[in-house]
């Protein structure tokens, strides 16, 4: 662990127990009075403030645990396949997969997404036109684009086809007892299905003008790349929680796949209770690497909850053991910008082993066409970006996702 990632882990724990102690002070005074002074309000609101900023090295903590998992799994397979008798099928399944490691590796977990603009051109300041003038300052500000971290948690796989089949087990036979000499009879039961993941095709179309691609101070077809590929991302994160299947990823939370644990009354209050029934609803071997998915309103509204013995069920990392992330009930946690807020008929935890609950499979990473020519009357060089990507529940059972009543 680097020195500046235990500073920032020592100070969110120092500012969580201040967190505490405030939270704890305005809740008796909400008892005694019933408000709570404004000053503590004030000290509690500064104090969520430092913990926000200290957010971000927790969320690249969980990230790079969830990624070694990732590589682990991955390993595995590839030493599972290499240790089967040779034949052309298997070879040619070790050579494609030692392909997609390869792309992996060197790569990452490319994503990618799209928003489509319009044209740019030096005449109006608007379109593009500031980015060419006599002197200016290099540096262009950008709003943040909140990019979805399902693909840091879920199953990712590389095809070279329009889709992929995934059979998986539905149902099993349960074993029986028997006598010695005792009939046995068939135990039946056990059932497969095939899970056919399609890819779907995204992207953005942008025209800019000769002009302002020869005299802009910015290398504007770099900056272009970059656009596409956060927007692309953006894109797809909302869909793999929430697309409907139709020229798009199925989301997570699409359909009645994966279950659900209701809050109770309609209201976008979330107790302690909701959590630990979101918790005990999945099975054991999925919560083992359980993760939570939230927002960051969310995350504000579940650091103040307690359990029945009066503990805060948001718990810091450790920085004496390797920068272990934050926890919610002994779990990890991402922002997910995508997930809703708490609302009455809203889905806004999500909790699960999403590594075997959601494939993710890329077919074609970001593809950018120079088009010079069918934009040449207009003084314009037109850019078309596009990818390929699908997304499925493959084991909605992995999954579980806390729903708010709406009566």
């Amino acid at each position: 662990m680097t020195e500046e990632v235990k500073t920032a882990v020592d100070a969110m724990a120092t500012a969580f127990e201040e967190f505490k102690s405030a939270n704890d002070q305005r809740l008796a005074e909400i008892e005694a009075k019933g408000s709570a002074d404004p000053l503590t309000e004030e000290k509690l609101a500064k104090i969520e403030g430092d913990l926000d900023r200290f957010e971000n090295v927790n969320q690249k903590l969980v990230q790079q645990q969830k990624h070694a998992e990732g590589f682990e799994a991955k390993l595995n397979e590839i030493e599972t396949l290499l240790k089967r008798p040779a034949n052309l099928m298997e070879a040619k399944e070790v050579d494609l997969s030692m392909k997609a490691w390869d792309n992996f590796m060197r790569k990452g977990e490319s994503q990618m997404d799209p928003m489509e603009l319009k044209a740019l051109t030096v005449g109006t300041a608007a379109t593009a036109g500031n980015l060419a003038p006599a002197e200016y300052v290099e540096e262009l500000l950008k709003v943040i684009t909140e990019i979805s971290p399902v693909r840091s948690v879920a199953r990712i796989r590389q095809t070279s086809n329009k889709e992929i089949e995934v059979p998986s087990k539905t149902a099993s036979f349960a074993a029986a007892w028997t006598a010695e000499t005792g009939t046995r009879a068939e135990t039946t039961g056990y059932t497969t299905s095939l899970n056919t993941i399609p890819t779907h095709e995204m992207y953005a179309l942008v025209d800019i003008s000769s002009q302002l691609l020869e005299d802009s101070v910015f290398d504007l077809e770099a900056e272009m790349n970059i656009e596409f590929a956060e927007q692309f991302a953006k894109a797809e994160g909302a869909a793999f929680i929430s697309g409907n299947g139709t020229n798009k990823p199925t989301g997570i939370s699409n359909g009645n796949t994966v279950a659900h644990t209701a809050t109770g009354a309609a209201s976008a209050a979330i107790s302690t209770d909701n959590l630990m029934d979101l918790v005990h609803g999945l099975k054991t071997d999925y919560a083992r690497n359980a993760t939570f998915l939230l927002n960051r309103n969310t995350l504000g509204v579940i650091r103040k909850l307690k359990d029945t013995a009066g503990q805060y069920i948001f718990q810091t990392g450790f920085s004496g053991q390797s920068g272990l992330p934050n926890t919610i009930l002994g779990s990890p946690y991402l922002e997910c910008t995508d997930v809703a807020d708490a609302a009455s008929g809203a889905k806004s935890v999500y909790y699960g082993d999403f590594r075997r609950g959601y494939m993710i499979v890329d077919r074609i990473a970001l593809s950018v066409l120079r088009d010079p020519y069918s934009q040449a009357s207009t003084g314009n060089v037109r850019y078309i970006a596009r990818r390929r990507v699908g997304g499925e529940v493959v084991m909605a059972e992995a999954m579980r996702v806390l729903k708010h009543s709406t009566s």
